[in-house]
């Protein structure tokens, strides 16, 4: 075809994308305004939809945001039950914080819709509180969905992810090991949701306690939790489970067929044979995070150090730092005059366990 064909039909490919503009504003590729040499303001929509392609690459990053979803609604206990079948993760966050009224659990995973107005918060995984978060995780998860929650009863929200879209880690069986590193205690080992929520806990020791496990795990944990303020006893004449926080539902149930109907409506896949493992104390409840890491280097003490405990620090007083300063200088007096080296300033001194790290500040003596 001519080069006269061509420019031809790319000019009739403009038009039409410019008539569909036209009589269906912002329709076409996302598009609000065309601002002429390739340049185009985007729908909000459309931004916001590549905005949520960013924030959630990994099914990690769902899960560190569900995490601080419940730890910024005033959550004590979140529980994250894990399971896989083929290509489908499937992730459930259960929590006792402030709930979600049921007008509202299908408004929170639109884009900016937010509970947090005056309380914009910024961790190390970033900013909080924009109302992106649920929307960004069900623009990328199978589904999404509030399973249960009501005001002051806490919540339990459930995702699947197809892992062909929206990969995971390699390794999720493996938990994290601690090293001794320059900066003092550090976590070793795959990025994986494990490691996920393990980093989670230690960043606040006084923040929220977390679980993880299987589903069947999960449910004999938030059992266990649950009888720390309810008994079982009394529970077991409650006939409306709804009234009852998410924990002590758990706890309410009288027999197997029951407790596994409880879990299904929490997002919990229990078989009844599974129900009953765990009303006979099969099933064992898992420790939290936290103490499964302190239990873990208490045992094994000549390999590792206590993520929890604060490391021993070497503390100098100002007198002996300006004395070792000095006494350094001097010492590196001949190597200086041997290599016609110049300090540029006083040396600095950092520590961490189990080290003290000197840094001099060096040029050529023929320069500067």
């Amino acid at each position: 075809m001519s080069r006269e064909g061509s420019h031809t039909r790319d000019t009739s490919s403009e038009d039409l994308i410019a008539f569909i503009d036209e009589v269906v504003p912002g329709s076409a590729r996302g598009v609000e305004e065309r601002l002429g040499d390739g340049f185009v303001r985007l729908e909000v929509r459309e931004a916001e939809r590549r905005q949520a392609m960013h924030d959630i690459r990994w099914v990690e990053d769902a899960l560190i945001e569900l995490l601080r979803n419940a730890r910024d609604a005033h959550a004590a206990h979140i529980f994250v039950a894990l399971s896989r079948s083929q290509d489908e993760r499937s992730l459930v966050v259960l929590d006792d914080a402030v709930g979600i009224p049921r007008a509202f659990q299908e408004l929170v995973f639109e884009a900016r819709v937010t509970s947090k107005l005056d309380t914009l918060s910024e961790d190390e995984w970033g900013v909080h509180g924009r109302g992106m978060a649920l929307y960004s995780i069900r623009e990328r998860a199978r589904e999404a969905r509030v399973a249960w929650s009501a005001p002051g009863l806490g919540s339990a929200i459930t995702c699947t992810f197809d892992v062909k879209d929206i990969p995971e880690r390699a390794d999720q069986s493996s938990w994290p090991t601690m090293a001794l590193g320059e900066e003092g205690a550090e976590l070793r080992g795959p990025k994986n949701l494990i490691r996920t929520c393990v980093e989670f806990a230690l960043s606040d020791p006084q923040g929220p306690k977390v679980y993880i496990g299987s589903p069947s795990q999960i449910a004999a944990t938030m059992r266990q939790v649950a009888k720390t303020h309810a008994s079982e006893a009394a529970l077991l004449f409650e006939s409306d489970y709804d009234r009852l926080p998410v924990c002590e539902q758990l706890l309410a149930a009288p027999d197997a067929a029951t407790l596994a109907f409880i879990g299904h409506k929490l997002g919990l896949d229990l078989s009844e044979r599974t129900a009953h493992r765990i009303l006979s104390g099969a099933i064992r409840p898992v420790r939290s995070v936290a103490e499964r890491l302190k239990h873990s280097s208490s045992s094994t003490a000549r390999e590792g150090a206590d993520l929890l405990a604060e490391p021993r620090r070497l503390k100098l007083s100002e007198a002996d730092t300006l004395e070792l300063k000095s006494r350094l200088l001097d010492a590196l007096d001949p190597v200086t005059d041997r290599y016609f080296l110049r300090i540029l300033e006083s040396p600095t001194l950092r520590q961490s366990p189990g080290a003290l790290h000197v840094t001099f500040r060096i040029s050529l003596g023929d320069e500067g």
